[in-house]
């Protein structure tokens, strides 16, 4: 990295700071964590513009955000403290817009019963976060014999009426994005990709692989205009794929059709039906450790409801979880800016309780990755949630002192042992 103080390369002989000459790591922590923050907001406006909805608020602030890390500008670290905690506030504002825009577009999510695996005929797999691509293939594929299926953060979709009424979008095919390169070699149909977490494709498959809108990858063909004639002909030029069913999935748990049981589940919870609620997702990945939160899951005991959201459900969702009393037990509220709904839920549960989220029987299992996930946990530390566990580990750009302003103030930990982490939550 290069100083622009002392215009050496810092940490060389003449300059053994990170960064910038007179900025201590830990401006430089709180400025790593503003950026990425910013980045993950930056993806849900993106979205939410596409769809023709903005806010003037969250685009003034990243203006601010972006101001305040430049040289020489600010080295105050409470500040620096109040930005990151506002970009937090920010993501809140930006997941209820990009949640509006989503409602008002493609109706309100219900739960869906998803069928996995494939079926027999040409095929469209779709991966990605952009709702709006996967209608415009879906309208562009109607009566041309082709299935088209969700994959990874794309399964969601299923949950929206406006998308679900295409009889042609059949099933869910494959798992999360760390997977694609095993998955995508497997399916012989074409692949649209359409926003980021994406793997550099093989070369067995990359002349099948197509991008559109934010995403790219060299060697591929990219969509322009959502023009996907390209991929139609290439799906409709390839073998046919098998029949091979590989069971269901389970996915439209908007805080919607959540609060639409409220009463259910508050009734169940005064009853003792339901002792406890663990919110267990977030962004994943192919780093050894994140089997904890599949084994966090079977482990959790029979009457809790489990809450999840973003690719990381994928570390969960293959699994049978039963219901109590007709409430599910596994409740998948989508993408991972739909950990809205978690809020919105958390909330209201709070209200009818007459108490904080605090002080629900509530606990977070966070698994997180890239960009949006750290704007995710800003927003729950705006909010005040406490005592979340993070995993697989803690981050590396959180300096030690930044780390103990978050333990002191919200008993951020990382995740343990299962089986203690499990008996310190069910307290």
């Amino acid at each position: 990295m290069f100083c622009f103080q002392c215009e050496q390369t810092a940490g060389g002989t003449a300059c053994t700071k990170v960064g910038v000459c007179g900025k201590d790591e830990d401006i430089q922590s709180l400025q790593d964590i503003l950026m990425f923050g910013l980045k993950g907001i930056a993806a849900y406006a993106y979205h939410a513009r596409e769809l023709g909805h903005k806010d003037e608020q969250v685009d003034a602030f990243m203006h601010e955000a972006m101001f305040a890390t430049l040289t020489n500008v600010d080295f105050d670290l409470n500040r620096h403290l109040e930005l990151v905690l506002k970009a937090g506030e920010m993501n809140l504002r930006v997941m209820e817009m990009l949640d509006k825009a989503h409602t008002s577009t493609f109706g309100n999510p219900t739960p869906a019963t998803v069928p996995s695996g494939t079926r027999a005929g040409p095929g469209i797999v779709v991966t990605g976060h952009d709702l709006l691509d996967l209608q415009e293939l879906l309208k562009q594929t109607e009566g041309k014999g082709i299935n088209v299926y969700t994959h990874g953060e794309m399964l969601p979709a299923h949950g929206y009426p406006e998308l679900r009424k295409f009889k042609h979008l059949v099933g869910n095919y494959g798992t999360a994005w760390q997977n694609q390169k095993r998955e995508f070699d497997e399916f012989s149909g074409a692949i649209l990709v359409t926003t980021n977490c994406v793997m550099i494709p093989k070369d067995s498959y990359k002349d099948r692989l197509f991008t559109c809108g934010i995403a790219g990858v060299s060697g591929a063909k990219h969509i322009q205009n959502r023009d996907f004639s390209d991929v139609i002909e290439k799906a409709l030029s390839q073998p046919p794929l098998p029949e091979n069913p590989q069971g269901t999935l389970s996915t439209g748990f908007h805080y919607s059709a959540v609060l639409g049981l409220a009463d259910k589940v508050i009734e169940a919870v005064k009853a003792g039906k339901i002792r406890h609620f663990f919110f267990i997702g977030g962004c994943d990945g192919a780093k050894p450790g994140r089997n904890y939160f599949t084994e966090l899951a079977e482990k959790v005991p029979e009457d809790c409801v489990i809450l999840t959201a973003a690719c990381g459900k994928y570390r969960l969702n293959a699994r049978d979880y039963g219901a109590i009393d007709g409430i599910p037990r596994l409740i998948d509220m989508g993408q991972c800016n739909d950990c809205y709904s978690a809020i919105k839920i958390a909330t209201a549960l709070a209200e009818a309780f007459n108490c904080g989220v605090n002080d629900l029987p509530l606990s977070l299992a966070v698994s997180w990755y890239e960009q949006k996930a750290v704007a995710i946990l800003l927003t729950l530390l705006h909010l005040g949630i406490k005592n979340i566990k993070l995993g697989p580990s803690l981050p590396a750009f959180v300096s030690p002192n930044v780390l103990n302003v978050l333990v002191d103030k919200y008993n951020i930990k990382p995740i343990g042992n299962v089986d203690e982490d499990l008996a310190e939550m069910l307290k």
